[in-house]
């Protein structure tokens, strides 16, 4: 009996101490997790329905069948994707496009919010102002284009890689990051031990700003991935074509209506439909897939990074 009470004064104690939620909290946590529950619902079905449809017969798509598993399994759609000559190629354009562009966005990017932070540059704030105002203010697409055409970038890999080598935001954020993560004592430190300034950046700056590097090193790379805009205003040769062109070529082929071209026997139309069909879900699976696969890597450093580097601007 004794143990019992003591059981039964503990879990009153416990009880006292814990602090109940009211009935205007348990409604909001319901509305909130609803809310939630839609939002994941609006935002993943899309995905898991293209998913499905890569993965099914055309026939299937095109009679509306596929609704949340793939119906008769199929690959053809990706045994197209890598036997098309052109997405093969572009492909390749777009990792190349990528790879160079991002490493040498970051280059530019850390380059220039290094001595943007530092307190003893001179000039800084007028260096600033022409930074933020080419943000808010451009030449336009005409003289823009006059001036890649006068620098014989047309038609050439640079022309994808050189124009908007410097994100002005993501080179804000960068500068902000390193101003309150890197206090001044340790460059006054390094200079005491006789580090030059490149030893410093190199050394220092550098290593202890792997979050904020990984956070403009994601957003440099999606934005040279789904890049299509210069490549179709700049580019004419089929061959330089990075992936988006070409996915943005197939997804309006798609609509056109094959049964108006005289000559075509309608087998053939009822194929070319089915695999064209296969054929746009799964270049966009293909498309997605590695900035899908790249991003939890870099998640991790996305709150340390730009939640710091965007409290001042």
């Amino acid at each position: 009996m004794m143990q019992t009470a003591k059981i039964r004064a503990r879990k009153r104690r416990r009880n006292e101490n814990v602090i109940w939620d009211s009935r205007g909290d348990r409604i909001l946590y319901a509305v909130a997790y609803l809310l939630m529950a839609l939002s994941l619902l609006v935002v993943g079905y899309p995905l898991l329905y293209v998913l499905s449809a890569s993965f099914s017969n055309g026939n299937a798509i095109q009679t509306g069948k596929v609704f949340l598993w793939p119906v008769d399994v199929t690959l053809a759609g990706y045994e197209a994707v890598f036997k098309h000559q052109l997405i093969v190629s572009g492909y390749i354009n777009t990792i190349l496009y990528t790879g160079v562009g991002t490493f040498l966005n970051v280059c530019a990017t850390m380059i220039c919010a290094y001595p943007l932070s530092r307190r003893d540059m001179q000039w800084k704030g007028f260096y600033m102002f022409i930074f933020v105002f080419t943000m808010y203010f451009g030449g336009g697409l005409i003289p823009t284009y006059l001036t890649i055409n006068n620098l014989d970038l047309i038609n050439t890999f640079w022309v994808m890689v050189l124009p908007g080598l410097i994100s002005v935001y993501n080179m804000i954020i960068t500068r902000t990051f390193i101003q309150n993560n890197i206090p001044q004592e340790m460059l006054e430190a390094s200079q005491i031990d006789g580090c030059s300034d490149f030893q410093y950046f190199y050394y220092m700056v550098l290593p202890l700003s792997k979050a904020v590097i990984a956070v403009i090193t994601l957003y440099y790379a999606v934005g040279h991935w789904n890049s299509y805009f210069n490549a179709l205003i700049y580019l004419t040769d089929r061959d330089r074509y990075p992936l988006q062109i070409i996915l943005r070529e197939i997804l309006v082929a798609n609509q056109v209506n094959f049964s108006e071209v005289q000559g075509i026997d309608p087998e053939q139309i009822a194929a070319q439909n089915s695999l064209a069909n296969q054929l746009k879900y799964a270049l966009i699976i293909v498309s997605c897939g590695p900035i899908l696969l790249a991003y939890p890597f870099v998640q991790k450093y996305f709150v340390k990074g730009v939640m710091i580097g965007s409290v001042k601007g």
